[in-house]
């Protein structure tokens, strides 16, 4: 879609100072529903949505992402149905059973949400219902404009993990086939994993307190870190990974700026209002537990829980999908449950049932849709005691001066030992966990000293190194203390010296190119190189090099290509010459443990770069790069495992270079006055249709460390706005 520009007043209900009335929506048509809403695009595409209502607001909202976005919203809700396999094939039946039961669960709690949660989730189906009757050439013949809100809820009702599931039933059979007894201890128990193993995953978050920054104000970071998707067909299908910038406002009830999933009409958010904000970054707890029972000596299908027989409840699911030849077959799968949770595996001695304390959560929307409500840190903090989206921590800002982090999970409260990958034997009902951790036995940061809270994906021991978290006043069962080389670089840019920091400045930092495995280790390398006359020329560049994955800086791919080679040979502990120490959480690991292996594998480094034709002293913009549409851009930043705070990963292209597809994507940043001030950048853009000149216009941006100003005021929005409309107004409707 071009937008022009226009110059105009923003819309005058942007001044109103109370909500509208409550109405009946219960006969909402999409023509009332289109009067009660504006979109008000500004430049990069990003929409502002007014609305006189919250069911106008999620209309808007379902409207937008299917203008970006096509038909994958609308596929998204039919997966949310578990139908999909009748469309697309088999390969869809392990989805469609599944959602099959998050979507029963949605019919049964619908009427539970809070009224304004379901205000939402109708508005959004009946946007995405508008813009199918608007545009059904958009969309395969068998997608009907007939979603509801139940539909929508179903995108954000979560289940039990069948990802648990599998991991522990195929280390289980694993053990088995090893020789080992059912009922041993190692059942289930996962392979050692090394603590000092630098795993890909991400998310940044950092909040200054006003005693930290020149405006003396709070300054919030959110930086999530997902795939990019660049071979993913998102016309089509969404992945749940896409972030999607927009700002929902309805006078009197909510003003609120941040990022939506594409496909969803919440999903998972993070952003600010006038009063506060928040950032999300995974946690990792271990939320689910295996239990084992006996099984019944006499009875089919039961177990044995307090001396008496316990049913299996049979329940039979068939899902009809397309076959290869355009037919139509069905099949049913068989399950059984108990009233602790599923039965996950059966052997003729034992059940394993997996309790989850996400299974059947439906508020998740709620929640996130209260939290852009909240006007104080005492409302949001009583909004998180729902821990409706137990999977993330949250560090938060507001203008009142605050900061926090919290560790929000649905911690179980175990009656047993913590058991880690193995399942906890259950004679009895009382072996099993029947309630969560209280919301206050979790870690809280709150205006910690020296002014900083930070999160990059560990356990929140080093939140802040001036307030290292007391083990004994946590729950067991909360995630083992680490500390990635990716946190310790965030916890050396969030502390530094007790500087103060301007907006622009956090912004600099943020995009730090700094790579800390580099810092900790070349020096030991050069050294172990110099002891081999053929690595003079290799040992010279990495002893040159400025140690960071700067675009213009020269040996960083070298020394990328030689820590595959070197850490990839064997275990981490054993690659470091100090191990990571609690005691030293932010300083270690440190040096080589094996400077042999380590001139060898830089040896090899050479060769396979002069395999692929790639100079030692190669820039790494030359090879690292932003790929999307037009735009081929050098990049700063590495991977996660090689220690960067800027993170982002790579897929190797046909001549050899290496594209971003997965890292640093969204990044926020917001200081609270009276009024907030915002940059954000999105890498991948607004939409998915490769036409819009909305698809790649931030790449070049983003690979630049450049943000873009957040229009906020309606004053700002009035100025940047390019195109202006009511839903559907811009087509007309095909006879």
């Amino acid at each position: 879609m071009t937008f022009c520009k226009l110059t105009f007043t923003f819309w005058s209900i942007l001044g109103a100072g109370a909500a509208a009335p409550p109405r009946d929506t219960a006969a909402d048509t999409a023509a009332a529903l289109v009067q009660r809403v504006e979109i008000h695009r500004t430049e990069y595409g990003v929409p502002h949505i007014v609305a006189e209502d919250l069911k106008a607001m999620g209309f808007g909202l379902g409207y937008v992402q299917s203008e970006a976005y096509s038909a994958s919203i609308a596929i998204a809700m039919m997966a949310s149905r578990g139908v999909l396999s009748r469309h697309l094939g088999a390969e869809e039946l392990d989805a469609d059973f599944a959602a099959r039961e998050t979507h029963a669960r949605a019919v049964e709690t619908f009427h539970r949400l809070d009224p304004d949660a379901r205000q939402v989730y109708l508005g959004f189906a009946e946007g995405v219902n508008h813009y199918i009757r608007l545009h059904p050439d958009e969309y395969p013949p068998w997608v009907e404009p007939d979603f509801t809100g139940v539909d929508a809820l179903a995108r954000d009702v979560q289940g039990w993990s069948r990802g648990d599931a599998a991991r522990f039933v195929a280390r289980l059979r694993a053990a088995e086939a090893g020789g080992g007894a059912d009922g041993e201890d190692r059942e289930g128990s996962a392979p050692h994993e090394d603590p000092d193993h630098f795993l890909l995953d991400g998310s940044n978050a950092w909040a200054f307190h006003g005693s930290r920054t020149e405006s003396g104000r709070p300054i919030l970071l959110r930086n999530p870190h997902l795939r990019w998707d660049g071979d993913h067909d998102l016309l089509k299908r969404p992945s749940g990974l896409t972030y999607f910038e927009a700002h929902v406002r309805v006078p009197g009830v909510i003003n609120f700026y941040g990022d939506f999933r594409i496909g969803t009409a919440f999903g998972i958010i993070g952003g600010f209002n006038p009063s506060l904000g928040w950032a999300t970054t995974n946690n990792y707890p271990t939320l689910s537990q295996v239990y084992r029972l006996a099984a019944h000596p006499t009875l089919t299908d039961h177990a044995v829980l307090d001396g008496l027989p316990l049913p299996l409840a049979r329940r039979d699911a068939t899902v009809d999908y397309r076959t290869a030849d355009g037919g139509i077959e069905v099949e049913t799968r068989t399950s059984w449950r108990t009233p602790h949770g599923p039965v996950i595996h059966r052997t003729d001695d034992h059940v394993y049932v997996l309790k989850d304390p996400r299974d059947g959560e439906f508020r998740r929307g709620e929640q996130f849709l209260r939290m852009m409500m909240a006007s104080s840190l005492d409302e949001w903090l009583e909004v998180m005691r729902m821990r409706a989206h137990p999977t993330s921590n949250f560090t938060y800002a507001d203008r009142d001066g605050n900061i926090a982090h919290y560790y929000n999970a649905r911690l179980p409260r175990l009656p047993n030992p913590v058991t880690g990958d193995t399942a906890a034997h259950a004679s009895s009902a009382a072996d099993i966990w029947s309630e969560l951790v209280r919301w206050e036995e979790l870690p809280l940061y709150l205006n910690p000293p020296g002014g900083y809270v930070q999160q990059a994906n560990d356990p929140p021991d080093y939140t802040n190194l001036n307030v290292p978290l007391d083990r004994d006043t946590v729950p067991p069962n909360l995630p083992e203390p680490r500390l990635r080389l990716r946190s310790q670089l965030s916890l050396d840019l969030a502390a530094g010296g007790g500087e103060r920091l301007s907006l622009e400045g956090v912004m600099r930092m943020k995009h730090s190119p700094r790579m800390l495995m580099a810092e900790r280790t070349v020096d030991d390398l050069v050294a172990a190189a110099g002891e081999d006359a053929g690595l003079a020329e290799a040992a010279a560049v990495l002893a040159a090099w400025d140690r960071t994955a700067a675009a213009a800086s020269r040996g960083g791919v070298l020394f990328e290509r030689w820590a595959g080679e070197y850490f990839g040979g064997g275990p981490d502990s054993l690659r470091w010459g100090e191990r990571w120490d609690p005691e030293r959480p932010a300083e270690t690991p440190l040096g080589l443990g094996d400077p042999a292996a380590a001139r060898d594998a830089l040896g090899a480094a050479v060769a396979s770069l002069a395999d692929d034709g790639i100079a030692l002293d190669v820039a790494w913009g030359d090879v690292h790069r932003v790929v999307r549409g037009d735009v081929d851009v050098p990049v700063s930043g590495c991977p996660s495992t090689l220690g960067c705070f800027r993170t982002l990963s790579f897929e190797t292209l046909a001549d050899g270079r290496r594209a971003a597809n997965r890292g640093d994507a969204w990044v926020l940043l917001v200081e609270f006055g009276d009024i907030p001030s915002a940059y954000t950048v999105l890498s991948y853009g607004q939409t998915a249709r490769t036409e819009s000149p909305h698809f790649a216009d931030q790449a070049a941006m983003f690979a630049r460390g450049e943000m873009k100003r957040v229009a906020w005021t309606a004053e700002d929005i009035g100025r940047a706005t390019i195109s202006r409309y009511r839903p559907g107004e811009e087509v007309r409707p095909r006879e």
